[in-house]
């Protein structure tokens, strides 16, 4: 560590325990004795429940306040110092009104609980790729969380003694009150400040904060991509592995695809898992575009995972794993809805409140969390520490539309890909919002996370494609298309191996395609449908593509790229125009 990185970081920490005045400083190194200790702290004040060591070995259940379950968008701030560098689709506070009205509600937040530094690294070791934060919070299940979710100690101290710097980030629990919960990201700083919260997505400051939206700067300042993608590699009989990122929206099958295990009808076919959330990509000296995992952990849903849905985290969380806001059974098994078992007779809710089939009451809450360490996953890739990182031969983006988008299409080249990525965009459930149907665009699965204009981030993409000869080729995914009785036609998880697998052929030319005026889209017959009971002519409908509901989609777009107003590329206008024309 350099001199002034020393000075650097001792000042901040100072100058951060003057303000929040803790009661004491502890220094964390990541070692199995310091988080022994913080979790019997924890376990001993009630932040932590031990659940049932035989079955769950080192496992243990979080709580969160009632009004603290999930991030908070209308709460996150872009600080940069020009209002028309954060864009028409981030909220925006000027630096100095934030150090001002945040900076006041840090005054004293630490008063009698210890301010814990926490240095840690993103990405693997000696790598390139790789990135410093230090983050200081009160908050001793932060710490713990953030122990798996990244490099903490040891790993980050070396990167800083090697001539790295380091990202700051403050957090504090302050009172949990949401009207003084704020979660600021200074861009121009490289700095994040969060109070008022303790989930995970606001509080572990290394995540969405860190490795997206201040990384997402940092790429296009420095010429790479930070994008909220997975990382796969699927093997093929033969032992050839070919690498694939993936971009989607909540709720479409994201972490599901990053684990999946193919079903029997594609023997010798496997999928190995380098990351399920978050991948920085850059051009390796040969011009390959290479993507690395930053974190080293899981922070999934819970609800919906099960055996069936997704074997592998099933097996991936059974040890050494934090639950957020489950139910819990007597005898300390966690438990949620759609784990694949009934509902338990009796059990406590994510409050802690007795629950029963009848009492109506969900029993884990619909965002409720694990927290599980990546070298558990039992298809977790050879590859996933590569300091170089994994060669990425296409990325996917994928939502969840009824009508428009085929089961899968191919860009036809950079430029167009780049468009069907603004493009994105996931239609809404009865569940999560009361109405079905409604589109919501979410450009790159990035509309949260993007921490700048989203027009310069598009044009970040156009630019990244003039950089090499060797650019992965665009796929656009969809596994909700539905028939006209509104069932969904295709059976998604497991047999999504049959598209990833045409997908890999077309990379190596050994698969055919049909052009259509929105992309190339395989023959019918083209995608393996051996063992699958899909009626006649399913197939066709997952690959058609409507005129009528094209031309109303490019309309739709057009609306919502107007917002974006002089900052939207020439490229993506282009692209949009040349819709247009081919669909007459």
């Amino acid at each position: 560590m350099t001199v002034s990185t020393i000075r650097r970081l001792q000042s901040w920490v100072d100058e951060t325990a003057a303000l929040t005045r803790p009661a004491r400083v502890v220094w964390c190194d990541g070692g199995e004795d310091e988080n022994r200790a913080l979790i019997e702290g924890m376990l001993g004040d009630g932040t932590l429940h031990a659940l049932e060591e035989s079955a769950w070995p080192g496992c243990y259940l979080h709580r969160s306040h009632p009004s603290d379950v999930a991030r908070t968008e209308h709460l996150t701030f872009i600080c940069s110092r020009d209002r028309a560098e954060a864009g028409p689709l981030n909220n925006w506070m000027a630096p100095a009104e934030a150090k001002a009205k945040v900076g006041a509600l840090f005054e004293g937040s630490m008063r009698g609980r210890t301010l814990y530094v926490v240095p840690y690294l993103l990405g693997p070791p000696g790598s390139p790729f790789s990135r410093v934060g230090v983050e200081i919070t009160d908050s001793p299940y932060v710490v713990a969380s953030m122990r798996i979710m990244t490099r903490l100690g040891r790993a980050a101290l070396d990167a800083l003694e090697g001539g790295a710097d380091f990202v700051p980030g403050l957090h504090s629990l302050g009172d949990l009150d949401p009207a003084r919960r704020f979660i600021c990201h200074f861009p121009e700083e490289r700095l994040i400040w969060s109070i008022g919260s303790g989930y995970g997505g606001n509080a572990l400051l290394g995540k969405k904060c860190f490795a997206l939206r201040i990384a997402g700067v940092m790429a296009r300042d420095e010429g790479w991509l930070a994008e909220h993608m997975l990382i796969i590699g699927v093997e093929d009989p033969t032992g050839k592995t070919t690498y694939i990122a993936a971009a989607f929206p909540s709720g479409c099958g994201k972490t599901n695809l990053s684990m999946l295990e193919p079903p029997p009808s594609q023997e010798g076919w496997k999928v190995w898992t380098v990351g399920d959330d978050i991948a920085w990509l850059r051009f390796g000296a040969d011009g390959t575009l290479r993507a690395v995992n930053p974190e080293a952990g899981f922070f999934g849903i819970a609800p919906g995972t099960s055996r069936s849905t997704n074997p592998n985290m099933m097996e991936t969380i059974r040890r050494n794993t934090i639950f957020t806001n489950v139910g819990v059974t007597p005898d300390r098994r966690p438990r949620w809805e759609g784990d694949g078992e009934p509902l338990p007779p009796r059990a406590l809710d994510w409050q802690g409140k007795e629950c029963t089939p009848a009492s109506g009451t969900p029993l884990a809450h619909p965002n409720s969390r694990f927290t599980a360490p990546l070298i558990q996953c039992p298809r977790l890739s050879p590859r996933w520490t590569d300091p170089e990182g994994v060669p990425i031969s296409a990325i996917l983006f994928g939502g969840r539309r009824a009508r428009l988008t085929p089961l899968v299409m191919e860009a036809f080249d950079w430029r167009h890909g780049t468009f069907l990525g603004a493009s994105l965009a996931s239609e809404t459930t009865a569940a999560a919002t009361g109405h079905v149907g409604t589109v919501r665009r979410d450009p790159m699965a990035m509309l949260p996370f993007c921490g700048y204009h989203m027009g310069d981030y598009f044009g970040h993409w156009l630019e990244m494609g003039g950089r090499s000869k060797r650019l992965p080729k665009i796929f656009s995914v969809n596994w909700f298309r539905k028939d006209a009785s509104g069932r969904v036609i295709w059976p998604g998880y497991r047999e999504n191996m049959r598209v990833l697998r045409w997908i890999v052929e077309r990379l190596r030319g050994e698969a055919d395609a049909v052009e259509t005026p929105v992309g190339n889209v395989p023959p019918a017959t083209a995608i393996d449908t051996s063992g699958l009971e899909l009626r006649p002519g399913a197939l066709e409908d997952l690959l058609a593509v409507s005129r009528d509901d094209w031309i109303r989609e490019h309309e739709e777009l057009g609306a919502f790229f107007e917002k974006l107003a002089d900052r939207l590329p020439a490229g993506i206008r282009a692209e949009h125009d040349a819709l247009r024309h081919r669909l007459g």
